[in-house]
């Protein structure tokens, strides 16, 4: 978090998920510009994260299977990329676990 304090009012904007996985669990942080993280339990961030909300809110529950949330949020980060004119480039999905990190998804989306 002080790598991201040391550009506080420096201009720019920006909008970060930090996951991982502790004692206590899983964990899922968002932190701005201004060096603020905030502990929440479901997140999307960008300038298409209002199109991917829709898609997670359509079929998100906290009873979702590995399996189904893989492809709701393979399917979030598309629509997203898809429908908002400043996404897009490489998207990566990940699945992160208590011992570690898997790659699940890695595209190059084009409008």
């Amino acid at each position: 978090m002080s790598m991201i304090s040391n550009y506080k009012n420096a201009g720019l904007s920006m909008g970060t998920m930090i996951l991982g996985w502790d004692k206590n669990g899983p964990n899922i942080y968002y932190v701005d510009s201004e060096g603020s993280r905030i502990k929440i339990k479901i997140i999307s961030v960008g300038s298409g994260c209002l199109f991917a909300y829709s898609i997670l809110d359509s079929g998100y529950n906290w009873f979702t299977r590995i399996n189904e949330a893989i492809d709701l949020g393979r399917n979030a980060i598309v629509q997203a990329a898809l429908n908002d004119p400043y996404s897009g480039g490489y998207n990566n999905l990940y699945l992160v676990r208590s011992n570690g990190w898997i790659k699940i998804f890695s595209k190059r989306i084009f409008k």
